[in-house]
């Protein structure tokens, strides 16, 4: 249902716009603008809800992560080895819970284990042949949707206030951006006219987008509704004319709450905006601001690989990206957009869009080839040393997305532990490490 002050808010709009687009409308932007970030909507705070579908994509993922980094940085080694000495510090670093020797003999397929040539009781682990062969499909890749890459690195730096990020914030989003290892030195020189490096006043490295450009300032919620078949909905959205409204997938139980149904219509009905568009002049203690973070987060999430992505990621970003200190709230506060995972000792947020049935939607083949690796990990795992002869010559060679699955463990999305919510008039004001 509308409320009163909503209706109103259109009457208002309706009487600011301009009769031509050549109007000048500037003081009548900022007083709808004023009226709409008084308006108050509905407030509720929600119990945070289990989803062991996704707790058990961001596990898998885990041991899949950690695997290709130490792939990365076996090929890097000038020897073409890591000893179990040089990696016995690792494992906080590769979001390990075991120990990295450990964690390298669990997966036989990949890493080869042998005694170093001068120290016997020193165990050294090179790549195997199966693990050259992705290796060699995963640069293929790289090769061929390079100006993917490039357009969604340029997409975070636009979304950045001063249009800049620092390497030791970008390097831990290699992974989830689908950025090649050394990206750096291998892909940043190829591009001067998108992007530079310089030394921050602090002295660290930064790297900074050289021009702004216009066709990526386009959101994925735009994008999307945009290729949709939605009638004249999206030409009056670009005219002002109405708001795009989030994709929103709830738990089980969650739309019995009258309550909470009134509150996420409200919000709907804020208008969109874009994370690239300057929102200086909103005020950052407004429902429009929250709807702009919740767009910021939305949009960040959508440009990764798998569509998920660890917190202190984005916590090393907040403020480049205007996010408030506490922004983590807002995850479990749109359990019908995000989902917050404490999996592997870590906090995990994912997109619930990105996901149906436990499975990616429009997986990027990047993320296919990550299902073939974690393949060869799982034969590794579960027959040892004998895996490499039980892995299928056609899966490592083709696509072979359907030949691969899931595991049968994976269940539906939307299964949780937990069908309540517990709503009240306040949001919860605990303290939040984010």
């Amino acid at each position: 249902m509308i409320s009163k002050t909503h209706k109103s808010l259109i009457t208002v709009r309706n009487l600011l716009q301009p009769k031509t687009p050549l109007e000048p409308n500037n003081n009548r932007n900022h007083l709808y603008h004023f009226l709409l970030q008084c308006r108050s909507i509905v407030k509720v705070r929600l119990k945070w809800v289990k989803n062991r579908s996704l707790d058990h994509i961001i596990d898998r993922e885990t041991d899949l992560k950690a695997a290709c980094l130490l792939k990365d940085a076996i090929k890097r080694s000038p020897t073409g080895f890591l000893t179990a000495k040089s990696v016995a510090d690792w494992h906080k670093l590769l979001g390990l819970t075991v120990p990295v020797l450990r964690f390298l003999r669990r997966y036989p397929t990949l890493f080869s284990e042998f005694p170093h040539a001068r120290y016997a009781n020193l165990p050294c682990f090179r790549l195997t042949d199966t693990a050259l062969l992705l290796d060699s499909q995963e640069q293929s890749i790289h090769q061929n949707y390079e100006s993917d890459t490039v357009e969604r690195l340029c997409r975070v730096l636009m979304m950045m206030k001063s249009r800049t990020v620092p390497l030791q914030s970008l390097y831990p989003l290699k992974w989830d951006l689908g950025l090649p290892d050394n990206f750096e030195k291998i892909l940043i020189p190829k591009y001067p006219d998108h992007f530079q490096f310089f030394k921050a006043s602090n002295g660290f490295g930064c790297l900074r987008l050289v021009q702004w450009r216009d066709e990526f300032a386009v959101s994925a919620l735009q994008r999307s509704n945009e290729s949709k078949e939605m009638g004249n909905e999206y030409q009056k959205f670009k005219k002002g004319q109405t708001t795009l409204a989030f994709p929103m997938s709830f738990p089980r139980g969650y739309g019995a709450q009258k309550k909470v149904r009134a509150w996420m219509e409200e919000f709907q009905k804020l208008p969109y905006i874009s994370p690239y568009e300057d929102s200086r002049q909103i005020d950052p203690n407004s429902e429009l601001m929250e709807k702009r973070v919740v767009g910021v987060l939305h949009e960040l999430l959508s440009l990764t690989i798998h569509k998920k992505t660890k917190r202190n990621y984005l916590r090393s970003l907040r403020e480049e990206m205007i996010l408030p200190h506490k922004f983590t709230r807002l995850f479990t506060r749109y359990p019908g957009i995000f989902y917050l995972s404490l999996k592997c000792k870590t906090t995990t947020v994912a997109l619930r869009e990105g996901y149906q049935r436990g499975k990616l939607v429009n997986p990027h083949p990047l993320a296919r080839l990550r299902d073939k690796f974690h393949y060869v990990m799982r034969t590794g795992l579960l027959y040892r040393n004998k895996g490499a002869n039980m892995i299928p010559e056609d899966i490592l060679l083709n696509d072979a997305e359907d030949e691969i699955g899931t595991d049968e463990s994976e269940e539906e999305e939307g299964e949780t532990d937990d069908a309540c919510y517990e709503v009240t008039s306040e949001i919860d004001d605990t303290s939040d490490e984010g």
